[in-house]
């Protein structure tokens, strides 16, 4: 299928798919008949309890009986008993699916089921159960010992990622129906997990797994459910994107500054997706194409008269097949506009043009750019201080109200200009930071609000680098590529089988039997390229993927530079074949940073490109992104600038978290100079300088000279 026949993909871009989806995704096929051994293990233990086996037969006493019970079991040492514990209990997270006969009736059970669970204490000791797996040191090296791990390798730790994951999955929704019970332990929980109450986050726990993984010192940690958990311990704890609209709300109303009126996710969801540029390889795939399309432009442009000469039109045809050439498909359009404004014009009835400076209509609904245009202060500066090193010969530093003496349609330009000054949060925080640094008795830090975020970072920040580097070690082994990869890590330890399953069905479909006679592993049943479908999955980490790079390059020409470095208009104008018009808007923007540095022929190539641009991304109104005029875009000061930032975020680490745990004052607290006071500190050596310290007297001490009588001097001096 060529790119040109793709429809309008329909996907909802949120916080998360669906709760059937979002269990689904936690198995992998593979792990199909470890269902039914969960089941054969409740009903053995049962069985052991003198307890029924029909779990939704008890009262809701002898079902929490039966969870503590369960709780007594997973504690034992042995790992046969504590193993097939865990498994009855996973079975229940599941909502008991051996003894209903819906979808539904399975969610609403699990449901029930996590809540009684939460309250007894089984997420805790969950918690503490993966911690233990976390440190076995046999199992990570008998995973290091092995030319490739799979499914056996993990088993213990999938099942506990899994009860842990349709605990927060189950927990973080929301219902209508929710009882105050429901809400408040849905509170405690959140703050659980973030780590509100004093103990350490969930989601640093989480990182630690990662990093040992990404280490190679344990290979046979089931990746995808860590991930899939550690995304949605930080989406429960933090909120999402309608929480962190409201937050940064509230911070920008603590700021003096206006709320934000827009939201993207709203804009684009009203927004139509644009045709893909046509790309040569687009051109020779789609049969007629060009011998069905580019001679009727031909023909239209000679029946109006407007080209003279038939090379000339040849040339132009020609020349738009070299390259990565677009090609408009309404110019059919544009033409018969044409047409009929030259009959008009035959006949007398040409509206006449507009007065020099005509009033400002209201533009009709559909034809509006979708978004408000934004000026930062800075450009207003920029502006007045161009202006007035033209008129005047002068500059006045970052005064944006004297416009004494420049020509009024300058003072008409300002006056719209700052209609539209948006001052970021972000650029309130840079001034309030450079206050404290400039003057840190007068400007103090002030107390730091204990919010979710705020308690995440301080976390997870002295391994930080570490867990940065891990995680993007596994986005660059999960990427496809045509190369042979020869990483040390393996992703895929987690769905690897000892033997291929046999049946293409989610949870629970599968264990329900709702699909029987249609899940057999088939090629055909493999073969869903011409139906259209789309997995969210992908599309979800897609769009995630450019806010990402967006987030990482606005306003940070170093960066940018990066982009075009590495050569990644191509890649995004491949993107732009995907019609979706929140996963166009960000490869659109990624693009808009990169023109002024990819030269006038790339601008010339890609005309279609730059329209669309102009069209679905915000207008910045003297920003003169498309021609390199920007002066802070020197190439010479991009080193600089990278260096500049990363002094500024050490600078600002350092001084709001670098004395945590010890005494008050920081970087600024009073130096202890006086002699009783420092020798009377308690200082823990080392064992290794205890075995040595011999050696250290001899050379620090002994065969060093010392001229006491200077020292005497310069203490007295003091």
């Amino acid at each position: 299928m060529s790119a040109l026949d793709l429809g309008e993909i329909d996907f909802s871009y949120d916080d998360s798919d669906t709760y059937p989806n979002e269990i689904a995704e936690l198995y992998s096929y593979t792990e199909g008949p470890e269902f039914q051994q969960n089941l054969k293990a409740f009903h053995e233990l049962m069985g052991e309890y003198g307890t029924q086996r029909q779990w939704h037969s008890l009262d809701e006493k002898k079902q929490k009986g039966v969870v503590l019970r369960l709780l007594d079991q997973i504690e034992l040492t042995r790992k046969e008993a504590r193993l097939k514990g865990i498994r009855a209990i996973l079975y229940i997270t599941q909502g008991a699916w051996g003894e209903v006969q819906s979808d539904e009736e399975q969610m609403s059970s699990t449901r029930k089921n996590v809540l009684i669970m939460y309250h007894l204490g089984v997420f805790d000791a969950c918690v503490e159960q993966l911690k233990l797996e976390i440190e076995n040191s046999n199992a990570a090296a008998a995973g290091v010992r092995k030319p490739a791990v799979s499914l056996a390798d993990s088993l213990e730790t999938r099942l506990v990622l899994s009860i842990l994951y349709t605990f927060v999955e189950t927990m973080r929704r929301s219902r209508p129906d929710d009882t105050d019970d429901v809400k408040k332990a849905r509170e405690e929980f959140r703050a659980d997990v973030g780590g509100s109450g004093g103990e350490e986050p969930f989601a640093v726990i989480l990182l630690s797994v990662v990093t040992k993984f990404c280490s190679g010192s344990a290979p046979h940690f089931p990746m995808r459910k860590v991930l899939l958990l550690l995304w949605k311990v930080i989406l429960f704890s933090l909120g999402g994107m309608k929480d962190l609209a409201r937050i940064k709300n509230e911070a920008r109303e603590a700021a003096g500054l206006q709320p934000i009126t827009e939201d993207t996710l709203d804009v684009t969801r009203n927004m139509r997706p644009a045709s893909p540029p046509a790309s040569s390889t687009d051109i020779g795939e789609t049969p007629g194409l060009i011998g069905a399309q580019r001679p009727s432009r031909r023909v239209g442009l000679l029946q109006m008269g407007l080209m003279k000469q038939s090379s000339l039109d040849e040339t132009t045809v020609n020349g738009n097949l070299d390259g990565d050439s677009e090609i408009s498909p309404g110019y059919e359009e544009d033409i018969q506009e044409i047409e009929e404004r030259r009959a008009m014009e035959e006949r007398g009835e040409l509206p006449q043009p507009p007065s020099p400076r005509p009033s400002t209509p209201t533009p009709p609904r559909g034809k509006a750019l979708p978004w408000i245009p934004k000026v930062r202060p800075k450009d207003i500066n920029i502006f007045l201080e161009t202006a007035r090193m033209k008129f005047f010969g002068y500059r006045l530093k970052d005064d944006r109200v004297s416009l004494i003496g420049l020509p009024l349609p300058l003072h008409e330009g300002v006056s719209v200009l700052k209609q539209h000054v948006y001052v970021s949060l972000a650029e309130k925080q840079m001034e309030r930071e450079e206050c404290i640094n400039d003057n840190p008795v007068s400007c103090a830090e002030e107390d730091i609000p204990q919010i979710p975020s705020e308690i995440l970072y301080q976390a997870m920040l002295p391994s930080l680098p570490q867990s940065m580097i891990a995680l993007l070690k596994i986005l660059l082994a999960a990427s496809p590529t045509s190369k042979t990869k020869t990483e040390s890590i393996n992703i895929m330890a987690d769905v690897l089988p000892e033997e291929m399953p046999i049946a293409i069905l989610d949870f629970p479909s599968c264990v329900l039997g709702l699909g029987t006679g249609a899940g057999d592993l088939t090629e055909e049943s493999l073969n869903i390229g011409e139906t259209g479908s789309i997995c969210w999955r992908n599309m979800f980490s897609c769009v995630n993927l450019l806010r990402v790079l967006n987030k990482l390059t606005k306003w940070k020409h170093s960066r940018i530079m990066m982009l075009v470095v590495f050569k990644s208009a191509p890649i995004l104008k491949r993107a732009l074949k995907v019609r979706h018009a929140l996963l166009q808007l960000y490869a659109l923007k990624l693009l808009k940073m990169q023109t002024k540095y990819l030269g006038r022929q790339w601008r010339k190539s890609n005309m279609k490109t730059l329209s669309a641009i102009y069209q679905k991304v915000r207008h910045r109104l003297n920003d003169d992104w498309a021609y390199g005029n920007d002066l802070d875009a020197r190439p010479w000061d991009f080193q600089a600038e990278e260096c500049s930032l990363r002094a500024n975020v050490d600078r600002f680490n350092s001084r709001r978290y670098g004395n945590r745990g010890g005494t008050e004052g920081g970087e600024f607290e009073p130096m202890d100079n006086w002699v009783i006071s420092a020798l009377g500190k308690h200082i823990e050596l080392t064992d290794e300088f205890k075995q040595h310290y011999e050696i250290w007297l001899q050379q620090e001490v002994f065969t060093n000279s010392i001229d006491w009588d200077q020292l005497v001097d310069q203490r007295l001096l003091w």
